[in-house]
């Protein structure tokens, strides 16, 4: 059984509450990762949209970092506690490699993030359609200077070679999964409970200022290609596969290399060498000890000492 409804009594009636309980769990987890990633994606890219039609009157690089770092930690505060708002298909692959999330639930995570994504495009090409059609003159392309595509997908810059995109992609993807990995390692330095969304917006923002020039920071498949297969169908063709030496499967292989190799360098370099749970209460009851020490020296001594 997939729905459950609430029934309450009331003057000796039955009524229906205003609640549908999901039981199933794969639904559960689809839906808050699908409105998860569509959250995210709308603030991400309807930044980006502001700032390619605004010609930079309402805002600059820095604004589309902000609203994919605020974006996804909305996400999270939305689907965080049902689905681990993953929002990024090298998440969900690396949680998988790491026996942290079932493969079972792998289809599962990455078709609702390419329909939350997908969905999230089309809400700003409506959204904004009177403005990128002012911006382009009704010729929607993806490369030159009235380009519209990278709105709502990534491109490499005109000096970047694949090879070069590839390990772009590689790096900032690692580093993504390096640190999530160290956030939500509980027996080193995690963030403080509640406060996992906007670390992780932060760290979405610091690889946006640090990493994102060379290709858009897409470090993440669903976010890339959802949009894409949606400008494909909007009206920029298949130029949007064809674009930049046939671009489109970096964002979308690159990033799962990278979250596997950023997820395991920290384990290898750091959760590995964690003490046993043993190990670790016995190093505490030692500090416990040593801090005191010094409190009972001074207990035992007569208060003529102490004076």
């Amino acid at each position: 059984m997939i729905w459950k409804i609430f029934l309450v009594q009331e003057h000796g009636r039955s009524r229906k509450l205003s609640k549908i309980w999901v039981i199933n769990e794969r639904v559960r987890v689809g839906l808050a990762e699908s409105l998860s990633t569509y959250v995210m994606m709308v603030f991400g890219l309807g930044s980006v949209a502001q700032v390619v039609t605004g010609r930079g009157a309402f805002g600059e690089y820095l604004s589309v970092n902000l609203g994919f770092g605020l974006g996804v930690a909305m996400g999270m505060h939305i689907g965080g506690r049902v689905s681990g708002a993953h929002m990024n298909a090298a998440v969900s692959f690396s949680m998988c490699l790491f026996g942290r999330l079932g493969w079972r639930m792998l289809p599962v995570y990455i078709l609702c993030q390419l329909i939350g994504s997908f969905l999230a495009a089309g809400t700003i090409y409506s959204l904004y359609y009177d403005a990128i059609y002012h911006y382009c003159g009704g010729n929607l392309t993806v490369s030159g200077p009235k380009a519209t595509a990278g709105i709502f997908a990534t491109y490499p810059a005109p000096y970047l070679s694949l090879p070069a995109g590839f390990l772009d992609q590689v790096i900032g993807t690692a580093m993504l999964l390096l640190c999530l990995m160290a956030l939500s390692d509980q027996r080193n330095q995690p963030a403080p409970s509640g406060s996992e969304p906007i670390a992780v917006g932060l760290l979405v923002l610091l690889i946006g200022v640090s990493l994102g020039s060379n290709s858009g920071y897409a470090i993440n498949p669903s976010r890339d290609l959802g949009p894409r297969i949606f400008t494909a169908i909007a009206g920029w063709g298949p130029e949007v596969f064809r674009a930049g030496n046939g671009w489109w499967w970096v964002p979308v292989l690159a990033p799962m290399v990278g979250g596997v190799t950023g997820a395991s360098i920290y384990k290898v370099f750091v959760e590995l060498h964690h003490p046993s749970p043993c190990e670790h209460r016995r190093e505490i009851e030692d500090e416990a000890e040593e801090e005191a020490a010094p409190l009972d020296m001074q207990k035992n001594l007569s208060p003529e000492v102490c004076v």
